[in-house]
């Protein structure tokens, strides 16, 4: 642009690049003027569209299909079930609509034969069908076969163009969407540390009362573009050791134990580095003392890379499992369900998810257990040490399975820990997807399961896991756009963070009221969970100092000496151990290390359960659950109409609204008006307004309803009926299904 205003006569270099192909400037301006269009938001702008598209779901409508520049949306010609939206709608997307970021593969049909679609084949042969599958595991059918020629020609250009190119980020919909849109930060009371000032790490070091290093040299990222801007280190860590191998093989501060230790994590040195260069040997050595240091003089390292399956084998298990819930008609459901399980156990992601929980387990035994400082490391630091810290802390940390808490933790090690969310989730739909992996869902799904396990100590409910695992897909908030810290910061440091265009505005994951209303925020809320009284927190504080004086000694095989000055003069003697520990790992091999896990476990099985307390999930194969609503809950074939676990929620809740009506009862009689009755408000039955007797709830609520009109009978094929030998038996049962209760 500089150029238009020089003398010279020479001709500027073309550097404008536009997103938009040229039939999509005509068809906008000609879709315009149809009346069958989505309600479009801030900064939405429709690229083309198609009418007498017909759509299949779960069931069939003809209907618009219109490409955005954030979402494929569906406009039904029949009139919308509003009964169903209002039981759990989100306000940027509706059930018929895919957010572009969303779409995982798409399929199309030619004359029966079904093909893969690539970005390059937009020119080829229009396609009558396409199968879309999405990352949220929805899956649709749109048959062009009625839509007039050119149009059919324009939306099938512009889904895939939209869904398949590359693109810049500048040109994702949160841009755009934050022009003209101004997000106020998140009210204060809500205390969800964003961890993006120093004041955050300092509350969060006080609460656990480390006594480690805070650092704030890399608040403008002059020490390293991989570090955080503020983070925390072992406190012997001096400022040399900051600027060292750009960050790399640098302790960072995850967690402090009520005993002392703590448990750091960092990302490795290159192997190669380490065997060739006797600086980085020396200056793993310094970083090793220094976490060594910080308590008792005791460290246990593992290497998460040589322990656990690799990104790309997490992404390749992952591939095989979701196929199973990608359900295209009722036939390939019953076809899989005869060896549903096996195949499921087969894929290898089930079996990840239980490596991780009991790697996670392993550093909780050495923080409990033996008060050992414990370091984890991996190439990059931020990944699978994302993933272990993170469930350790929710198996030690109550405080972290609070709904603020849980949110705070995300931020902590993940958003603040660097973890490339962008190129993780492939954001910006390139073709090299080597770098694409699951790995924040591999978290939620351990969540999932300690959640599964012990409900009553978690305060969110599985709902909630739900909807954030399918926020990840929306590119309207900032918490998953970005690689690192210092990524967002060369998207913002050009323009004012208070600018409304501004990234740095746009909103955050956490702020639920961007999708959700407050009635509908009420289902993120566990009705079992109670918090900790105050009696209950001095008496395990003084249960704690005593715990403290018990477990002070060392677990190794030397006697702690006499003199005041025990770290100076045992130094020699006390790094040969940390040196054998080093090498020896902290498991000598992988018997041993299950049998002293499972000792570690029935131990703490035999105590009393404290749903505020450690919490060590059991993770032999029954206990292992699949999360059912997150994968099964756009599979009608599998849904209890008038059960599942929503019955035995709502009545919960209708239990707790009697409570709390007769608590404000006796305030009332008693005069007691200074206790607050809206403390212990607790959510409504789902749905606020229980349903009327229009709609009755199934057990994928509140992802899916259905009419008390219609009813559901499983089509099974026959020829399965007869190899199974029953047929007849499970047809004749659907027609029981419409006496299934309502929801009361």
């Amino acid at each position: 642009m500089s150029a238009l205003g020089a003398a010279s006569g020479k001709a500027a270099k073309a550097s404008f690049v536009s997103y938009v192909i040229p039939e999509e400037i005509k068809a906008e301006k000609d879709f315009g003027k149809q009346d069958k269009t989505p309600n479009l938001l801030p900064g939405e702008v429709v690229f083309c569209g198609a009418s007498k598209v017909l759509r299949y779901r779960q069931d069939e409508l003809f209907g618009t299909l219109v490409c955005t520049n954030f979402r494929l949306a569906f406009v039904s010609d029949q009139d919308p079930r509003e009964e169903l939206e209002n039981l759990f709608k989100n306000k940027m997307y509706g059930e018929d609509d895919i957010p572009l970021a969303c779409v995982d593969n798409i399929y199309g049909v030619y004359e029966d034969k079904r093909k893969l679609i690539t970005g390059g084949m937009v020119k080829n042969k229009i396609p009558s069908k396409l199968v879309i599958h999405c990352k949220d595991l929805r899956v649709f059918q749109f048959t062009l076969t009625y839509c007039l020629g050119e149009e059919a020609k324009r939306i099938f250009q512009g889904i895939t163009h939209h869904c398949l190119e590359p693109k810049s980020l500048r040109n994702l919909f949160a841009f755009s969407f934050c022009e003209l849109n101004s997000f106020p930060e998140m009210k204060r009371q809500q205390k969800t540390l964003m961890f993006e000032v120093l004041d955050d790490w300092a509350q969060d070091m006080h609460r656990l009362r480390g006594g480690c290093r805070l650092v704030d040299e890399n608040a403008e990222f002059g020490l390293s573009p991989n570090l955080p801007q503020f983070f925390i280190v072992p406190s012997n860590v001096c400022e040399a050791d900051l600027t060292a191998f750009q960050g790399h093989g640098l302790p960072m501060w995850c967690w402090s134990h009520p005993s002392g230790c703590a448990l750091f994590k960092t990302s490795a040195l290159p192997a190669a580095v380490l065997q060739e260069d006797p600086v980085a040997q020396a200056y793993m050595e310094k970083m090793l003392t220094a976490v060594a240091h910080n308590y008792l003089f005791s460290v246990k390292t593992e290497d998460l890379s040589d322990t656990l399956p690799s990104v790309s084998d997490i992404q390749l298990a992952y591939n095989k499992f979701k196929h199973f819930f990608l359900i295209e008609n009722p036939t390939d459901f019953w076809v899989s369900d005869v060896k549903w399980l096996s195949s499921l156990d087969g894929c290898g992601w089930l079996d990840i998810v239980r490596q991780c929980l009991q790697k996670a387990m392993e550093v909780v035994e050495c923080l409990e257990k033996e008060n050992a400082n414990v370091l984890i490391m991996e190439e990059g630091g931020s990944d699978l040490c994302c993933v272990i810290s993170s469930l350790a802390q929710l198996m030690l940390d109550p405080f972290y399975r609070t709904l603020t808490g849980f949110q705070s933790l995300v931020q902590k090690e993940w958003v603040a820990g660097g973890h490339r969310f962008m190129e993780r989730l492939n954001q910006l739909h390139l073709k090299d997807k080597e770098e694409v992996s699951p790995v924040f869902l591999l978290f939620l799904e351990g969540v999932m399961v300690l959640l599964s396990q012990y409900g009553p100590s978690f305060q969110f409910t599985e709902t909630y896991l739900t909807v954030l695992s399918d926020s990840l897909h929306l590119p309207v908030f900032s918490t998953f756009l970005f690689n690192s810290q210092h990524h967002r910061h060369i998207y913002t440091q050009a323009e004012s963070p208070h600018s409304p265009g501004s990234v740095g505005r746009c909103p955050v994951v956490w702020d639920w009221s961007v999708q959700f209303d407050c009635k509908a925020q009420e289902l993120f809320i566990n009705p079992l969970y109670t918090e900790k009284c105050r009696t209950q927190r001095a008496s395990q504080r003084s249960q704690l100092h005593k715990h403290q004086r018990h477990l002070s000694l060392p677990s190794s095989g030397f006697k702690l000496s006499p003199k005041r000055g025990f770290f100076k003069d045992e130094a020699d003697s006390l790094k040969k151990i940390l040196r054998v520990k080093r090498l020896s790992r902290w498991m000598l091999s992988p018997e041993l290390g299950s049998s002293s896990s499972r000792d570690f476990y029935q131990a703490w099985q035999g105590r009393p359960l404290d749903y505020h307390g450690l919490l060590l999930p059991c993770v032999d194969g029954p206990w292992l659950r699949l999360w059912m609503q997150r994968y099964l809950r756009w599979v009608q074939e599998v849904q209890i109409f008038g059960g599942g676990l929503v019955t035995v929620l709502s009545r919960v809740y209708g239990l707790l609204e009697e409570v709390n009506a007769l608590r404000r009862e006796l305030d009332h009689r008693g005069g007691g008006a200074g206790r607050s009755a809206a403390r212990r408000q607790r959510p409504r039955a789902p749905g606020g307004e229980a349903p009327g007797p229009q709609v009755r709830l199934s057990s994928s609520f509140p992802f899916s309803g259905l009419r008390s009109s219609s009813s559901y009978k499983p089509s099974i094929p026959d020829s399965l009926l007869h190899g199974l030998g029953e047929g007849g038996g499970l047809g004749e049962g659907g027609e029981e299904l419409d006496d299934a209760g309502s929801v009361v």
